[in-house]
């Protein structure tokens, strides 16, 4: 699986943060190419807001036309430019005229998504699926945490390899992690 692609670009940053372009980022690493209807279908919006938020997210980058998975030169089907995801290096971010403003959208907007992830886990499922929470603490220098973060990666993308386009069967399940060094309790000094 190609290396994660970093985003510099705060304008990117902010686009990346809206809930719907996150979701259809997730449906093409997921599924593979896909059409406006097939988004459109999968998360339950109009067709003609799903082909706004791709040609957004083309915008800026981080999707593309496919042409081979396309039916004939009408079809526009649309895939992820970089099927190793993307990385931000908030620090630098922040540091660029409209950074600030950017990451302060961004962090909010996955904090909100960390606390919607959370309180679902928590609620009745489908029946049918598969829901779990965990958390684990782990004695590791930063060396160890890195290759911890490395193992995890690879584990993912060989599912997401093994899995992605295939089966009418299969639904868009969401591994929601973070590996950080134990933080304080609220409140704590």
């Amino acid at each position: 699986m190609p290396s994660p692609k970093p985003l510099h670009d705060p304008q990117v940053l902010r686009a990346i943060a809206h809930p719907v372009r996150n979701r259809i980022l997730a449906e093409l690493d997921a599924r593979g190419s896909l059409r406006a209807a097939d988004l459109a279908r999968e998360l339950d919006i109009p067709a003609n807001q799903a082909s706004f938020h791709l040609r957004q997210l083309a915008k800026y980058g981080l999707i593309e036309e496919d042409p081979a998975a396309a039916r004939d030169k009408r079809d526009r089907v649309w895939r992820v430019v970089n099927e190793g995801g993307f990385t931000v290096e908030m620090r630098d971010m922040e540091k660029q005229p409209g950074g600030k403003a950017a990451s302060r959208v961004f962090r909010e907007n996955r904090r909100a998504w960390g606390r919607l992830v959370v309180d679902s886990v928590f609620e009745k499922r489908a029946k049918g699926t598969h829901s779990t929470l965990t958390d684990s603490a782990l004695l590791l220098n930063n060396e160890e945490a890195v290759q911890l973060s490395a193992e995890l990666g690879d584990v993912i993308d060989r599912w997401t390899e093994r899995t992605r386009g295939g089966g009418s069967d299969r639904i868009t399940y969401l591994y929601y992690a973070a590996l950080l060094p134990y933080p304080a309790p609220p409140g704590a000094d």
